[in-house]
């Protein structure tokens, strides 16, 4: 996958299982993931080059992006905007 301009693809992280108490979470009540790992990122738009790059991990908005399937995988393709930190 590449994408243009100022998108970025993020495979997300899983949702935690296991709580650090040891409590064990369903299915049904796990939250959806704010942090990923940058799998591609485009050139950039009007002349300004992308701050995040590939295999960055980086924290994003709870409900940035849009959700696609790529050969069996989930991944989340977002412009860098909705990415709020790199870890």
């Amino acid at each position: 996958m590449k994408p243009i301009n100022d998108r970025v693809v993020v495979e997300p992280a899983p949702a935690e299982e296991i709580t650090s108490g040891g409590i064990i979470v369903p299915d049904t009540a796990k939250e959806k993931p704010q942090r990923g790992k940058v799998i591609a990122a485009g050139p950039g738009k009007d002349g300004n080059k992308l701050t995040v790059k590939k295999g960055d991990v980086v924290l994003y908005g709870k409900y940035a992006g849009q959700e696609i399937s790529h050969k069996g995988k989930d991944y989340l393709i977002m412009r860098e905007d909705d990415i709020l930190v790199i870890l």
